[in-house]
């Protein structure tokens, strides 16, 4: 085969090959201020895992019980047995550090904190989903785990309706449990927007507990304001195949793209 011929032919191989698809279940976009809906494409209703979008949530949880008491306190040590997916999960983390790098351990020192009982309360008052942290059935791991692919379910609406709340400094918690939150998101841009928002990434698990590895969730909610306007959103994916790196950064890259122009004509 000559050279021009295997050019031919890899090129057909590449061509072959179908790009990573990921498909948009929804794309949601409300008004900061009256929370009333702009924009709904696709299903906001349905519910599915939070996955780490549940930081949020959670850090509000824990700075408004004590646990947490600054956007750098308190420092928690790294333990062997801990999950230790990426280097940053092996160091000392602090609040700040935690929601920037998504760390899955320093969120169960919260939840094993609180308990059950009470990340169900505050859930539930802010109607923040199901509201349940039984975690998978009859492994008793809800503390561990309710939040990735298991009992914690909620929908866009509902992540959108604590959102608003959050950013309107409505929840009924402390404001400075509210601020300190809203300081420790991560902050991005899209054009003339300034956007705070989380990531999260999950895969669906299979009836024999395995993961389905090909058809993870991606996430991606929180609010973006320009000058006097903001407007809280949330966007969810589910790949189609599966596809290197976590789902939930190709939600925010995508959505940040996108939100000049679909904030354009609202």
């Amino acid at each position: 085969m000559t050279r021009f011929a295997m050019l031919l032919a890899t090129a057909a191989i590449f061509a072959a090959v179908p790009a990573a698809k990921a498909a948009e279940i929804c794309t949601l976009i409300a008004d900061g201020k009256s929370g009333e809906i702009l924009m709904e494409r696709g299903d906001c209703r349905s519910r599915a895992t939070p996955a780490s979008t549940f930081k949020v949530p959670l850090a509000v949880m824990g700075f408004e019980a004590g646990f947490l008491t600054a956007p750098d306190a308190p420092v928690l040590d790294f333990k062997e047995g801990y999950p230790d997916w990426i280097a940053e999960w092996r160091r000392p983390t602090d609040p700040a550090a935690w929601m920037r790098h998504s760390v899955v351990w320093y969120s169960q020192q919260i939840t094993q904190a609180l308990g059950a009982e009470r990340l169900s309360a505050f859930a539930d008052a802010w109607g923040y989903g199901n509201a349940d942290f039984s975690g998978d059935p009859g492994h008793d791991n809800g503390l561990e785990r309710a939040w990735i692919a298991s009992s914690l379910q909620v929908s866009p609406v509902e992540q959108v309706r604590f959102l608003h709340g959050l950013v309107n400094r409505t929840l009924p918690v402390s404001a400075s449990a509210m601020e300190m939150t809203v300081a420790i998101v991560e902050g991005h841009s899209a054009g003339e927007w300034s956007v705070k928002g989380k990531t999260g990434s999950a895969y669906p698990r299979r009836a024999d507990r395995s993961f389905d590895r090909a058809r993870a969730w991606g996430w991606y909610v929180g609010w973006a304001t320009k000058g006097e306007r903001t407007v809280i959103f949330a966007r969810l994916n589910q790949d189609e195949q599966r596809t290197d790196g976590p789902s939930g950064l190709r939600a925010r890259d995508a959505f940040l793209a996108e939100l000049p122009g679909l904030t354009s004509g609202l």
